[in-house]
């Protein structure tokens, strides 16, 4: 969809989503846009990347935005969105119409503090690393109640919960550290030269934000994997002590089986012609496993 144009402070801005065949085809006549560049820029496999074709004065941008896959469940990957500075115009393209972008591509339209298609695109960027925030505390408060719940018997539904964390985390904590990678290099680039006070101290602005979400994100990684470590800890522990039972259990159960299977030989044995030779084997059955069980607690087995 090419949404109908707008303007910042006098510069066409040209906003899509999801475009189509048809619609590349009008970026490509109506605007021209080279065909290779729309690919680029809505490639779903993407990374973050400022591009600048000297020859055409054009400037790239390309960087990452949450997706969720379910909310609920804090399912996080990441897409990338784009935005291309052409002839004098502005073009954002949202392919998987991911709504943190949207919302940032609106707020800055809204702020009244952004003069210029520069700031719009500083403070676009802001805001969708912003965005990483209300995720990491999600995942705090679910990382939170995990925690609680390690002295309690757990459930596969929990061990699930703990995997979508770690994977939401790992997509998350990767698109994060290559966003600020790259808004650590943009003061460097084409767009970074000649910069005013005011555009400085957005490039730093954006840059402290997301040196602040790295942090998040770096702290909630560590924590979740210990608890993960914990979980496994527990799970190894309760499995010993699953199978030391059963060893304990089937050795005692071995005992009264090797001497009744004596007795039970059709073949003369001591003490087999008394009266009570049956309670005579029960006794020596007892003996024996009380024998066991003591020399398994003296050596420390049980």
């Amino acid at each position: 969809m090419i949404k109908p144009e707008k303007t910042i402070n006098g510069t066409k801005w040209i906003e899509t989503i999801q475009i189509n065949a048809e619609e590349r085809a009008t970026l490509e006549d109506q605007y021209g846009i080279d065909e290779d560049i729309i690919e680029y820029v809505t490639d779903n496999d993407e990374s973050t990347n400022y591009v600048y074709d000297i020859n055409e004065d054009d400037q790239l941008f390309i960087f990452l935005a949450p997706y969720a896959l379910d909310k609920d469940a804090l399912r996080y990957i990441t897409q990338p969105f784009g935005m291309l500075l052409h002839k004098g115009v502005l073009f954002t393209f949202n392919q998987s119409h991911i709504p943190e972008v949207n919302t940032a591509l609106s707020s800055a339209l809204d702020n009244p503090a952004v003069k210029s298609v520069d700031a719009f695109i500083l403070e676009t960027l802001f805001t969708v690393v912003d965005s990483f925030i209300p995720i990491s505390r999600g995942i705090t408060k679910k990382r939170n109640y995990l925690d609680k719940i390690l002295n309690r018997k757990t459930k596969n539904s929990d061990l699930v919960s703990l995997s979508y964390l770690q994977q939401t985390l790992t997509f998350l904590s990767s698109a994060v550290q290559t966003n600020l990678s790259e808004l650590d290099r943009l003061p460097k680039t084409h767009f970074g030269v000649g910069a005013d006070q005011d555009k400085i101290d957005l490039f730093e602005d954006v840059q402290i934000e997301g040196e602040q979400v790295q942090r998040m994100f770096e702290i909630e990684t560590q924590v979740v994997d210990r608890i993960d470590h914990t979980f496994n800890s527990l799970a190894n522990n309760n499995l010993n002590d699953t199978m030391k039972f059963l060893t304990i259990w089937s050795l005692t159960m071995a005992v009264p089986t090797i001497i009744t299977g004596f007795y039970g030989m059709n073949v003369k044995l001591p003490l087999a012609g008394m009266q009570y030779a049956w309670m005579l084997t029960l006794g020596i059955s007892v003996a024996l496993i009380v024998a066991m069980l003591i020399m398994l607690k003296v050596w420390r087995k049980m």
